[in-house]
């Protein structure tokens, strides 16, 4: 069996769990991980037996690039990556501009023979996946999307480009019927106006259109837990038959479940044509290892 040879870009809370995720999949090959220059000489001990640069040019052959930094930089990689004829995958997650990401990703990936995976996460990802089930299951009714509680590690991480935010954690709080609460917790950097902080937290897209709470602390790591979750609810009409009820419901531990979700994505991108997908235009048993013919035996 040939391998896909992979690549980790960024190394933060999602790459660490791709690497986990590469390394059990029995059809990968790491061939390294790509970091910020400043963070090569920082090399934690679970890589020490890995190439690990800041030029994805460095590893060799490729297939694949699993990106694994924060939405606002995966356009940027993403290009850049796909102009070399390597396939990507992202967890891109700010709703409101896949289908403009998707749109110019898809004209760089074709015109470099590659292909383009974009949120390929659990939300957008694989809760697209279900609502789209659902929507199919009963073409019209309502469906819910509650996030949480826990940690929403977009937002952690988009908290933390502000100016003057050393260390941050939002946590997602579900009101119901697809309505949050955002808390936000907030260590900052010496000399800054929580104020003006919290204002600009308020005012991010993340964060605008939600009820917002920011809240500082000396500590956020002592607040830290990775642990997140969702419950999507319909109510619809099947045919001309209503009262079809619905429910979806998991508990996770997020960043794993997103870098598991990643590697299987990685995976589907070499069955593909070229351009750009999101997940839900991606056969199912191509994020799944395995023979075709028992995979069809086993689920069907």
């Amino acid at each position: 069996m040939e391998k896909i040879k992979t690549a980790i870009v960024g190394y933060g809370n999602i790459g660490r769990y791709v690497l986990d995720a590469v390394q059990e999949a029995p059809d990968f090959e790491l061939a390294g991980v790509v970091r910020r220059p400043s963070s090569i000489s920082n090399t934690p001990l679970e890589l020490s037996t890995t190439k690990v640069t800041s030029n994805l040019k460095e590893l060799g052959e490729i297939d694949v690039a699993i990106i694994c930094a924060p939405s606002r930089e995966v356009p940027k990689f993403a290009r850049e990556i796909l102009s070399l004829g390597i396939n990507t995958v992202d967890s891109y997650d700010i709703h409101t501009n896949i289908w403009e990401l998707k749109k110019e990703l898809e004209t760089v990936a074709q015109k470099n023979n590659a292909v383009a995976i974009i949120s390929a996460g659990w939300d957008p990802g694989t809760d697209s996946v279900v609502r789209g089930l659902f929507q199919a299951m009963a073409p019209k009714g309502i469906t819910y999307t509650n996030f949480g509680p826990g940690m929403s590690m977009g937002h952690s991480t988009a908290v933390k480009s502000i100016p003057g935010v050393k260390n941050a954690l939002s946590l997602t709080i579900p009101l119901g019927t697809g309505v949050h609460r955002r808390m936000v917790y907030v260590e900052l950097k010496g000399g800054f106006s929580f104020k003006e902080v919290a204002s600009a937290i308020k005012t991010d897209e993340y964060f605008v259109h939600d009820e917002t709470h920011v809240i500082q602390v000396d500590e956020v790591n002592k607040l830290m837990d990775m642990g997140h979750g969702v419950k999507m609810e319909r109510k619809g009409v099947s045919g001309k038959s209503h009262n079809q009820l619905f429910e979806f419901n998991m508990k996770i531990n997020n960043p794993a479940l997103t870098a598991q979700i990643l590697t299987c994505a990685a995976r589907a991108s070499q069955k593909q044509k070229p351009g750009c997908y999101t997940l839900i235009e991606i056969p199912i048993i191509d994020l799944l290892y395995g023979e075709r013919e028992q995979l069809i035996k086993n689920l069907v």
